[in-house]
């Protein structure tokens, strides 16, 4: 896989807070057994195995089972997760991973379910089923790999690309203000919503953790680095320079201050939003045990 981790960043990188769960980082040999032979087609230089990654990380230090791990993952850079991951996985149309894991999770609610996605296919033609989801509360964990961008298709400009970013479709600059899609999520409903990335290794994968632990609906947003179009356009292509950017631009989420204006040069990161409401699932199975007794109220 590319971009492993080495200890400098293990050791760099932050925690988090008490509230989630403190996962020990596995061996690479502990990690490849969770993986397929595949080859990975991803950019070099691109954080995308990193996220990956620290999703098995997550998995391995909360002991589930193998076999009770699903994974959808959409259309995008982030969709190839799916044929890398020795899991049973589903490759679903564009922006209608959610939608495909709303069935899954329904169809048998003890699996645990996970669904990777890009910040096109969550927020653009996904953005409906997005904010669905959350306003459900289904079961799910939403891993958004966020490189600002889309990677797959040439480098045009998605909902996340900041003001004032370059792409092939905005060489000028954009004029749309971006997604915070972690505020999206909470306003939505979400009752999990937390941020990482890919230079915050640990608290990468702790988030994630905490995400797949959360009885509800999970929002993880990860912050990729995408040197080969959005660095090369906006910031540095040289993906190194690119993860000390994030390391300068990430801020604890107990520190940040609201009044700072949310743009790419600051954004927080940690566990951002925790409440506690009815699940979806839970929801359902009472509602069919009235239909099966005859009830109607």
């Amino acid at each position: 896989m590319s971009a492993l981790v080495d200890e400098q960043r293990l050791e760099a990188s932050p925690t988090g807070d008490d509230r989630l769960p403190r996962i020990k980082p596995h061996t690479t040999s502990q990690i490849r057994a969770h993986l397929r032979s595949a080859k990975t087609l991803w950019c070099p230089g691109c954080s995308n195995g990193t996220i990956t990654r620290a999703l098995v990380d997550a998995i391995l230090g909360l002991d589930l089972d193998p076999e009770r791990v699903v994974v959808v993952a959409g259309i995008g850079c982030s969709g190839r997760i799916s044929a890398y991951l020795d899991y049973s996985t589903v490759h679903t149309a564009h922006g209608r991973a959610l939608a495909v894991a709303t069935g899954v999770k329904a169809a048998d609610p003890s699996l645990h379910v996970i669904v990777a996605m890009g910040d096109g296919d969550s927020s653009a033609i996904g953005g409906n089923h997005f904010i669905h989801a959350a306003r459900r509360n289904i079961d799910l964990t939403a891993l958004v790999f966020n490189n600002s961008i889309y990677g797959m298709t040439g480098g045009q400009m998605s909902p996340t690309t900041h003001l004032g970013d370059k792409s092939t479709t905005s060489v000028h600059g954009s004029v749309e203000p971006a997604f915070d899609l972690c505020e999206l999520a909470h306003a939505a409903g979400a009752t999990y919503v937390a941020r990482g990335t890919a230079w915050g290794y640990q608290q990468l994968v702790n988030v994630i953790a905490g995400g797949i632990a959360h009885a509800g609906f999970a929002m993880v947003e990860a912050m990729a680095v995408c040197p080969v179009y959005y660095g090369r356009f906006n910031l540095t292509a040289d993906p190194a320079a690119f993860l000390r950017a994030q390391k300068e631009h990430a801020v604890p989420a107990s520190q940040f201050d609201e009044g700072e204006t949310r743009v790419r040069d600051r954004y927080p990161v940690g566990l951002l939003h925790h409440r506690e409401r009815d699940e979806f699932v839970a929801a359902l199975g009472q509602v069919r045990e009235k239909a099966s007794e005859g009830r109607h109220g």
